[in-house]
């Protein structure tokens, strides 16, 4: 068995679940444990390492939160598949670009594109009024055929034409690059953890409820004029995130 050659050391302060979760963690870092790969089962970790009930079943946990392993009822702990490693918070790139570079297939599919009237955030936002003609535009993205983010993209009217563009195809970007006047040279991005709700659950195939990455983006013309304001909701089992600061 993988695990028999390890050690947990019982003279330490280290926390005996901390070990635990450690060696199950390195063995699927160095991909001794593989994606699908089922692991030993809590009495088996308990035999192997002498180790309590309660010890085990937090080491595991905590990887199962961690996006690690996962649980399939009557079956067992499986390895989960990687985490996309999700660089926006440092640079601009097109999806499809960013898929193709992590070696994953991308796919969008349009599941809302048409006018509305702008309410009071979206018109903060987009430094507008209450009720101006806006442009929505709704996008659920893949990679490999796994829904990953629910994306929806607020536009002023001066964007009207883009409703002319099939936008499973085309970058959202790249339609505004084509003019200086619409081209982002600039954003502001945040990020938070929330729920999901029912939308959400409906088309990342989640529970209500279940955690997901929020991020807001809000991006700027040359001339700082708002043209973007976008709320992208990402699977916080299937994505992680990457900030590089300088100083």
């Amino acid at each position: 068995m993988t695990f028999k050659n390890e050690h947990i050391d019982k003279s330490t302060p280290v926390p005996m679940y901390y070990q635990l979760k450690n060696i199950i963690l390195q063995k699927i870092e160095s991909e001794v444990l593989k994606p699908g790969d089922l692991l030993p089962t809590e009495a088996e970790f308990i035999k192997i390492y002498n180790l309590s009930r309660t010890t085990v079943r937090q080491a595991i946990l905590d990887l199962v939160n961690d996006g690690y392993l996962y649980r399939v009822k009557g079956k067992g702990t499986y390895v989960s598949k990687p985490k996309i490693l999700q660089d926006f918070m440092r640079k601009l790139e097109p999806y499809g670009e960013q898929m193709k570079r992590l070696n994953l297939t991308p796919k969008t599919e349009v599941v809302f594109f048409d006018k509305m009237e702008a309410t009071s955030d979206v018109a903060e936002a987009l430094n507008i009024e209450v009720d101006d003609t806006i442009i929505l535009l709704k996008r659920l993205r893949y990679a490999n055929d796994e829904p990953i983010v629910f994306l929806e993209t607020y536009l002023p009217e001066s964007c009207i034409d883009i409703l002319q563009e099939d936008m499973e195809k085309t970058g959202l970007y790249e339609y505004l690059s084509r003019s200086k006047r619409t081209k982002i040279i600039r954003v502001i991005r945040q990020i938070e953890a929330v729920g999901a709700h029912i939308e959400e659950s409906e088309y990342l195939k989640i529970p209500q409820g279940y955690p997901i990455q929020m991020t807001t983006t809000t991006g700027y013309s040359e001339e700082g004029e708002p043209i973007e304001y976008s709320i992208a909701k990402y699977r916080g089992d299937k994505n992680k995130f990457i900030i590089e600061l300088s100083v």
